[in-house]
């Protein structure tokens, strides 16, 4: 069941770290945080990814915390480069910036060693060669195992390949966000460079949970986002209603239908839901004990898929900093 990623075997599906610090909603308690990472491995995940801008350090701090004495059992993955610095608002991928970043974050993490580094997203005003140069001098120095890239483009994937071979590639990738099948999908797959599909669960959209979004905290991100607008959300809503039906006669939930679906599109392929609470990390975690008849993964597909949900996947001021193809139109 386990598949490769930076050259370590790990399980299919990982654990996103956003949720415990930022981004949809209040976040748990410190408490429940621990709680939360320590169950995560005694489950059997091997796989948390993090991010410096996660509550601008908060989760990589907890993850320090939490599981620090158990570092061995996990490989562990961060990222860098966005800035949410008042005025310094922005990407910054130079390789001073990125530099201090690494020795920010395993200050954080209470860890010698990050097993893989992202770009968080791409940033033109730098080189490339800059960029994939300083990171690989982090892999030389042991700081980090492998680099990877999120929300880049093929072509610009395959150019910091060219100057020093990726790990992976990590990507918005679920039934309603079909970007990576505009190119990435193919690129990393003839590159053998792992994929990690983020938000692989539609940002909780399609588990049959949600059914307002105007009853979310105002801080929670998808409150801005045009999918669960007041315009587009009635639509979706009625996709989702039947995605539930599909699961529920399958004999499985919708979040763990929603990941056997996005797993099931390559077998380099990774996702990586989030979530504070234990019984949907559970659920999470088993979403490929039972695995579905291919016709299932392929009405689901043909129930929603980018033709069919109403709405861009980002609003505008968050679009436009995703080098990842997009459709005409949408």
């Amino acid at each position: 069941m386990k598949r490769t990623i930076a050259g370590t075997q790990v399980h299919p599906i990982g654990l996103g770290c956003m949720n415990v610090a930022w981004a949809y909603g209040s976040p748990p308690s410190e408490d429940d945080s621990i709680k939360l990472f320590n169950k995560a491995l005694d489950l059997g995940y091997n796989h948390l990814d993090t991010a410096n801008i996660y509550g601008k350090g908060k989760s990589e701090e907890l993850i320090g915390k939490a599981v620090k004495s158990r570092r061995k059992e996990f490989f562990l993955a961060s990222k860098t480069g966005i800035i949410v610095d008042g005025p310094k608002r922005g990407i910054d991928c130079s390789p001073k910036a990125m530099t201090q970043s690494i020795e920010d974050s395993l200050k954080r993490l209470q860890t010698d060693h990050i097993d893989l580094f992202y770009m968080h997203r791409f940033d033109p005003k730098v080189p490339i060669a800059e960029s994939v140069g300083a990171l690989k001098d982090a892999i030389d120095a042991g700081k980090i195992g492998a680099y990877g890239v999120s929300e880049w483009s093929s072509d610009h994937i395959r150019q910091a390949h060219a100057v020093y071979p990726m790990a992976a590639v990590q990507t918005e990738y679920s039934l309603w966000t079909r970007n990576v099948e505009l190119g990435i999908l193919d690129t990393t797959k003839e590159l053998d460079i792992a994929l990690v599909a983020f938000s692989p669960v539609a940002r909780g959209a399609i588990c049959g949970i949600m059914t307002d979004p105007s009853k979310l905290e105002e801080k929670d991100l998808r409150r801005s986002h045009p999918r669960f607008s007041e315009e587009n959300w009635p639509h979706n809503l009625a996709l989702v209603e039947k995605f539930v039906d599909l699961a529920q006669q399958a004999g499985i939930t919708p979040a763990q239908l929603a990941l056997q679906w996005v797993i099931s599109r390559g077998d380099h392929i990774h996702a990586i839901p989030g979530t504070t609470k234990i019984e949907h990390m559970e659920d999470n975690f088993h979403a490929l004990d039972r695995p579905v008849d291919a016709d299932v993964l392929q009405r689901a597909g043909e129930l929603i898929n980018q033709q069919t949900v109403s709405g861009h996947r980002y609003p505008e001021v968050m679009r436009n900093t995703i080098d990842t193809e997009d459709f005409v139109n949408a």
